[in-house]
Parts: C-alpha cells; sequence; structure tokens
C-alpha cells in the first residue's frame, strides 16, 4: 500500500504561481512513477504531468507546458508541481497519483495508477 498526501492549493489570480506537494509513504520503494492529474467541475479527470520516480523522464500535458514543472525528492518521497502563470483555466481540483508497474514510460491513464491523494483545491481568479 502506498499513501498519498496532497498540500499546497489555494486561492490565486491569473499570473500567479503555485507549488503543489504529495507526501508519499508506506510501500515506496514500489513506486514506478507519479502524477499530477486535475479534475474541473463538470469535466473529467485528465493527467497534466508526470514523472519516473528513479529516472529522469517526465511528461506534460500540452497547455502547462512551459508553466508546469514536475519533481521528486526520492529521499523525502515527495513529489512536487511548480505551477507558474497560472490561468483561470487551471482552476480544478489537482490529485497526485502512484504507480507501482513497470510500463517503460510515464503512465499517462487513470487506470494505469494504482493509488491515489485526496486532492487539493486551485483557484486561479481571473
Amino acid at each position: 500500500q502506498v499513501q498519498l498526501v496532497e498540500s499546497g492549493g489555494g486561492l490565486v489570480q491569473a499570473g500567479d504561481s503555485l507549488r503543489l506537494s504529495c507526501a508519499a509513504s508506506g510501500r515506496t520503494a514500489n513506486i514506478y512513477a507519479m502524477g499530477w492529474f486535475r479534475q474541473a467541475p463538470g469535466k473529467e479527470r485528465e493527467v497534466v504531468a508526470g514523472i519516473i520516480w528513479h529516472g529522469a523522464r517526465t511528461y506534460y500535458e500540452d497547455s502547462v507546458k512551459g508553466r508546469f514543472t514536475v519533481s521528486r525528492d526520492n529521499a523525502k518521497n515527495t513529489l512536487y508541481l511548480q505551477m507558474n502563470n497560472l490561468k483561470p483555466d487551471d482552476t480544478a481540483v489537482y490529485y497526485c497519483a502512484a504507480e507501482i508497474n513497470v510500463h517503460g514510460t510515464v503512465p499517462l491513464q487513470l487506470y494505469e495508477y494504482d493509488y491515489w491523494g485526496q486532492g487539493t483545491q486551485v483557484t486561479v481568479s481571473s
């Protein structure tokens, strides 16, 4: 089992920055990849970014490329999402997820992830 707890969400204005954190505990040695997803009201949950836990490979959804950066601190078992130049369209509940099965690349689909956090709200006002 892997437990995930997100933090760092909040209410900001367009153009501001936020850094989300996701603390992992439990059987973290089994983690292959971690991802950030978001779900806006009335929309499906979508992938935002992902990273291989013991590698350098990352993935970014097109709308966040150049603005968001995913990183991790393996020693602290913590995943981060630095979000710069936030836009109102970034408003959503942000979830982190962990995958323990090896895929060969960064998993992008919800069903590929085994463990999920409870989510943290990010609201960007115009």
